[in-house]
């Protein structure tokens, strides 16, 4: 008994520490958005105050307005990044999910082998592969355009991948009893599978989400038109038309972009 209780006294002691390290590291992972927010409201002539303060001594809300009132289309950048972020989440949730369902549960020539080269792609940077895409899609006259970002978005190896490890997962059961009931594979799937993976969905989800709301490089390679720029685009071409003396509005612009996320 008193070696039990010893033994639960340390684990309650370990588990005190790890949330005591979990909530420091909370703290400090959040010390830059504090002082993003915080710069965003700072007056013009306390963005570069040395030492520098936490907070401002006043809370200027017109640097939001700012951001809107310079000739920088920034609402319009928001809307076309909501486009291409929309479009590249919904279109990686089908197609992944129906690829990982057929590496993990369909039998077909060369599902072993394809399936290898699909990981082998991840090895292989986007910055390896952009010159190819950029060809393409100028052969298909899309640069310049959303579409150049969303058609190669559309899929990825890695969603792929996540989701045919969690249709591994899936009892053969369910699968052998809807087949007994008459259910295809499409059936299978659509009635059966997908309703199971709402965890792996909603994990491929936010991923997707997070990497397509925050490209730069892709927008930056595809697009050259104002209109058609999305909101790490919008922020650069804030900065470079504020100049430097404007941090608080473009940390504003800043504050804005990353609360989606």
């Amino acid at each position: 008994m008193e070696r039990r209780a010893a033994s639960l006294t340390l684990d309650r002691a370990l588990d005190f520490l790890a949330t005591v390290a979990l909530g420091l590291g909370a703290i400090f992972m959040a010390m830059p958005f504090v002082w993003m927010f915080a710069t965003s409201l700072r007056p013009m002539n306390e963005s570069f105050k040395l030492p520098p303060a936490w907070l401002p001594t006043e809370w200027h809300w017109e640097n939001y307005a700012a951001v809107f009132q310079s000739s920088v289309p920034f609402l319009a950048f928001g809307l076309n990044s909501v486009k291409v972020t929309f479009f590249v989440t919904l279109g990686q949730l089908i197609t992944c999910s129906m690829a990982g369902f057929a590496f993990a549960r369909l039998r077909f020539p060369g599902r072993d082998l394809l399936f290898i080269v699909l990981l082998a792609s991840l090895m292989v940077p986007g910055q390896v592969t952009i010159i190819p895409v950029f060809i393409i899609m100028r052969h298909l006259g899309l640069v310049d355009s959303h579409w150049a970002l969303i058609l190669p978005g559309l899929t990825s190896a890695f969603g792929v991948f996540l989701l045919r490890q969690f249709f591994l997962t899936m009892p053969q059961d369910l699968l052998d009893a809807a087949r007994i009931d008459g259910a295809g594979p499409w059936k299978s799937f659509w009635r059966v599978a997908l309703p199971l993976a709402g965890p792996s969905l909603a994990a491929l989800t936010i991923i997707t989400f997070n990497n397509t709301w925050n490209a730069y490089f892709g927008p930056l390679i595809f697009l050259n038109s104002w209109d058609k720029m999305t909101l790490p685009l919008g922020i650069t071409a804030l900065r470079g038309y504020l100049g430097s003396g404007s941090p608080a509005v473009v940390m504003a612009a800043v504050t804005m972009t990353v609360a989606p996320v």
